[in-house]
C-alpha cells in the first residue's frame, strides 16, 4: 500500500501471540498504540487456547484468530512445529496482511510471503540455560539453536527488549543481522496512591529464571507479610512449592494490577529477565522496586531500585526490610521508578516499532514492483 506522495502507507500487521507468558500482554500493548497510527492488527495466537477473556480483549483492539498449532518451547521437536508456515502464510494471503510481526523466531523459518518480517526475541531457551544454568542449551534442545537461528536469519529485521538481551543474543548466536533494540512498554495508567504494607510479587514460579525458591525463602524472615501471585505447577510437570509467602495462585491480569496499586514493595527475583515487565507495572503502579542485580534490570531501573543478590535469600530479606523500615527511601525510590516508567511509554514504543514498519516497507517496496 503507497500513499500519493509515494510514502509506503500501513494498513494491516499480522502478529503472533500466545496467552502463555508476556507476550499477551506485549502484543496487545503494542497494537493499541499501533492503532492510534492507523494501523489494523491481525492477532494470530499459537499454543494454548486463550480465555474467552482474553479472546474479548484482543477483539477490543484488533482481529483475532487461533491458530491450533504449539509454541516450540512447549515441544520436543521440530517436527511438531512443520505446519507453523503453512498457516501464517495462508493467513498472511486470506487477510491481505501487509507486514509480519512475529513474536518467536522460530515462527519465521519457512515463510514464503514477500511482505516485511518482523521478529522479537522475547527470550530463548539458549539464553534462558546460559543465564540460569550457566551452561550451553543441551543436545537436546540444540534444534532449537538451528530453528531461532535460522529465524534471524529469515527476517528483515530483529527486535529485542533491551541491550542487556541483545548482548545475550550475539553471545549465543554470534552476529545477527537487523538486530535492534526497542523497549517494551505498559499502558497500565501511572498513578501514586496510598499504599499498604505488604510485598507483592508475579511470575510463573515454576520457570526457575523466575527464582521464586529464593523469594519464598526470604520470606519467613521478611517483616511484611510477601504475597506471590503465579502458577506454580508449569505445562511440562515443572512446579515450585511456595512454603512461606502467601501464595494467591494465578490472578487475571486486572486482579494483579489491582493487588499491585495496592503493595508499598513490589520484588522481582528473577535471574532471566529480556525485559521484566512486572517491574515496569510496579513502577507504574508507584511501588518502590526491589530486584535482582542482574543486567537487565540494573540497564532499565539503576537508580530506582533496590538491588539484591539473586543467589542469596538474606539479600532480599535485607533490601525489603530495609524498605519497609525506611518512608522516606520508599517514597523516594516509588517517585523515581514512576518517573523512570516513562521512558517506557506506549507511545515511545509505538513511534519506535512504526519507524521500522515504514523502513522496511520502503525497502521492501522497490522488490515488489519488480515483482509485478
Amino acid at each position: 500500500m503507497t500513499a500519493q506522495d509515494g510514502r509506503p502507507e500501513l494498513g494491516r500487521v499480522l502478529m503472533t501471540v500466545d496467552a502463555v507468558g508476556g507476550v499477551w500482554r506485549y502484543g496487545l500493548d503494542l497494537a493499541l498504540g499501533l492503532r492510534s497510527k492507523g494501523v489494523e492488527t491481525v492477532f494470530a495466537a499459537f499454543g494454548p487456547r486463550p480465555s474467552s477473556e482474553q479472546v474479548r480483549e484482543a477483539e477490543s483492539i484488533g482481529s483475532f484468530v487461533w491458530l491450533d498449532a504449539p509454541l516450540d518451547w512447549l515441544v520436543e521437536d521440530e517436527e511438531a512445529l512443520k505446519q507453523v508456515p503453512r498457516l501464517l502464510d495462508d493467513l498472511i494471503e486470506r487477510e491481505n496482511i501487509d507486514l509480519v510481526h512475529l513474536n518467536l523466531p522460530s515462527q519465521a523459518v519457512g515463510l514464503e510471503t514477500s511482505v516485511p518480517v518482523v521478529v522479537v526475541s522475547h527470550s530463548c531457551v539458549v539464553t534462558w540455560f546460559a543465564a540460569v544454568r550457566g551452561q550451553t542449551v543441551p543436545n537436546e534442545w540444540q534444534w532449537q539453536f538451528r530453528l531461532n537461528y535460522r529465524g534471524f536469519d529469515r527476517a528483515d529485521a530483529v527486535l529485542s527488549p533491551s541491550h542487556s538481551h541483545a548482548a545475550m543474543l550475539r553471545r549465543a548466536y554470534g552476529p545477527i543481522d537487523g538486530l535492534q533494540v526497542v523497549y517494551n512498554a505498559s499502558r497500565v495508567a501511572a498513578r501514586s496512591r496510598d499504599k499498604e504494607d505488604f510485598v507483592f510479587a508475579a511470575a510463573r514460579w515454576w520457570d526457575d529464571g523466575k527464582n521464586g525458591v529464593i523469594l519464598d525463602a526470604a520470606a519467613g524472615q521478611i517483616k511484611w507479610p510477601l504475597v506471590m501471585a503465579g502458577a506454580c505447577h508449569g505445562p511440562n510437570g515443572q512446579y515450585l512449592p511456595i512454603r512461606n509467602a502467601v501464595h494467591s495462585g494465578e490472578l487475571a491480569h486486572t486482579d494483579a494490577m489491582a493487588m499491585m496499586a495496592r503493595a508499598a514493595i513490589v520484588a522481582s527475583p528473577s535471574v532471566y529477565e529480556p525485559f521484566g515487565l512486572v517491574a515496569l507495572e510496579a513502577a507504574r503502579s508507584g511501588s518502590a522496586l526491589v530486584l535482582a542485580d542482574i543486567p537487565t534490570y540494573g540497564e532499565l531501573w539503576d537508580g530506582a531500585a533496590l538491588f539484591a543478590d539473586p543467589r542469596e535469600p538474606r539479600a532480599f530479606v535485607d533490601a525489603i526490610n530495609r524498605l519497609s523500615r525506611d518512608v522516606s527511601l520508599r517514597t523516594t525510590l516509588a517517585e523515581e521508578g514512576l518517573v523512570r516508567s516513562e521512558k517506557y511509554s506506549l507511545e515511545a514504543q509505538a513511534d519506535a516499532v512504526m519507524a521500522l514498519y515504514l523502513r522496511l516497507l520502503s525497502a521492501n517496496r522497490p522488490a515488489l514492483t519488480a515483482a509485478e
